[in-house]
């Protein structure tokens, strides 16, 4: 196994997510427009997924970077930092991303961008600080078997389907208890759309769950993949695991995390207990650091 083990598989995996995207979104607003017997909302759902897919992929990095109130540095002002990156860009193939860091002491990293070639990886200060070389290390490489493998645009394309099947199940919602929609003067159409409506209802308290579920699962894979690409790149598994130890001691909260970009982080943000945990975007921390020592690399 190496860091480009995963690479194509994950690129067939984000074309076969863009396709049920596009298959759920479609299914969805055909339930919807057949309980308000207006097939507009079909076309409006479609051109909506087409919309967000097309502006997530151009410009989800940047509204990540100003959600996230990093700032690029330069060589000039942390050339440590720099070269730590760019020696381990030659070693795993990849071109030196660019770099942010975030003024926050609770230590975390992340990296986004659509493609290796557009890559970012954000430091907070506290991250910088707190870890030794070698710790510090595993951390970088851990972003960048997410660059590596395409982890980044797959956790893109994740979101974009979470935020627009729960958008247009708030739409029905809100649409459905003001009344909207057109009745139906047949009695037979009136009994298909009162089906159809019932249907629309369960999608639209059930679909936000099985994407949410869909995305959990999803991210944590990725966490678990990008920690043995980053033992085999550094060939030293101890540096992260030692790393997540220090990250999972610390209980500082992140103060400009938030939900949406949660998932993006090397842990989690949000401190909080086993149940918690449960509905985390990223798997228990011990279990991580357990695999990492049991790797022979």
């Amino acid at each position: 196994m190496t860091l480009y083990t995963r690479q194509s598989s994950n690129i067939r995996r984000t074309w076969l997510l863009i396709s049920v995207f596009f298959i759920v979104v479609i299914g969805i607003g055909y339930v919807f427009s057949m309980a308000y017997n207006d097939v507009s909302i079909l076309y409006i759902a479609v051109g909506f997924s087409i919309l967000s897919s097309f502006f997530s992929y151009w410009f989800s990095d940047k509204i990540v970077l100003t959600m996230s109130q990093a700032k690029e540095v330069s060589h000039e002002n942390a050339k440590q930092l720099y070269h730590l990156v760019e020696n381990l860009c030659i070693a795993a193939g990849l071109p030196m991303p660019k770099i942010y860091i975030i003024e926050d002491t609770a230590p975390n990293a992340f990296a986004t961008g659509r493609n290796p070639e557009h890559a970012v990886i954000v430091f907070t200060t506290g991250i910088l600080t707190k870890l030794d070389k070698p710790e510090l290390e595993g951390v970088i490489a851990h972003e960048l078997s997410h660059i590596g493998n395409r982890d980044i645009l797959l956790s893109t394309i994740v979101t974009v389907l979470v935020g627009v099947v729960v958008l247009l199940a708030d739409w029905f919602r809100r649409w459905s208890f003001w009344g909207g929609g057109r009745k139906s003067s047949d009695n037979d159409n009136s009994q298909i759309q009162l089906i159809f409506t019932i249907v629309a209802i369960v999608f639209s308290i059930l679909a936000p769950l099985f994407a949410y579920l869909m995305q959990l699962a999803i991210s944590r894979r990725r966490e678990y993949l990008a920690d043995t690409s980053a033992a085999l790149l550094t060939r030293y598994p101890e540096g992260l695991a030692r790393a997540l130890e220090k990250l999972t001691a610390d209980t500082e909260p992140l103060e400009v995390a938030n939900r949406a970009t949660s998932h993006l982080y090397i842990v989690s943000p949000f401190k909080g207990g086993q149940f918690k945990e449960l509905f985390s975007t990223h798997p228990p921390l011990e279990k991580r650091i357990k695999a990492l020592r049991e790797l022979q690399v």
